[in-house]
């Protein structure tokens, strides 16, 4: 069996996105796991596309507020890209594009 090549067209629902190259599912097969996995697997998922994903491609998966709400699940899975999203969230509150979460 060949490996599927990664690709930047998140679009092509069939494509391996490039952030999943340790974990080649197609973009139907994550966002079909996204939908249906238990909260503890789908933090990890989540986790992971915020880890590995440019962060314009992240939002194809989930929204601000999505992430915002489980960021105490999520941050563990971030790694150093952490204190990215944190401040990301954190200007976004000041802001007022994030209420409530």
């Amino acid at each position: 069996m060949s490996a599927r090549p990664l690709s930047t067209n998140l679009d092509d629902e069939n494509a391996v996105p490039y952030f999943l190259w340790d974990d080649p599912l197609t973009v139907r097969e994550l966002k079909e796991l996204l939908a249906s996995a238990s909260e503890p697997e789908r933090n990890r998922w989540l986790g992971k596309i915020l880890r590995e994903a440019r962060d314009t491609d992240v939002w194809r998966f989930t929204t601000p507020e999505d992430v915002a709400a489980r960021w105490n699940a999520l941050a563990p899975h971030l790694g150093r890209r952490r204190a990215f999203w944190e401040y990301l969230l954190n200007a976004w509150r000041r802001q007022g594009l994030l209420r409530g979460v």
